[in-house]
């Protein structure tokens, strides 16, 4: 039986980049893309990946208690 610590242990892409903000300062913007919805802005790179784990950590969760399947990440990139 596969737990919530089982898919939380899932390893997805995380994608950062630099984007500006709408009172023109430059902020961090972390995402899982594979996670609809789970994206996170902050000034630095450190606050941008910790709001991006909360949000993918309720969002599985949210999902197992729905009982709604959790998107698969994709394979990582073959050098």
């Amino acid at each position: 039986m596969v737990t919530p610590e089982d898919y939380l242990a899932v390893p997805y892409v995380l994608e950062m980049e630099s984007v500006e903000g709408p009172d023109g300062d430059w902020v961090r913007r972390a995402e899982y893309p594979e996670l609809p919805g789970c994206l996170a802005e902050a000034h630095s790179t450190l606050a941008a990946v910790e709001k991006l784990e909360e949000l993918r950590v309720q969002y599985i969760l949210t999902r197992l208690e729905r009982g709604e399947s959790i998107p698969v990440p994709r394979p990582p990139l073959r050098v």
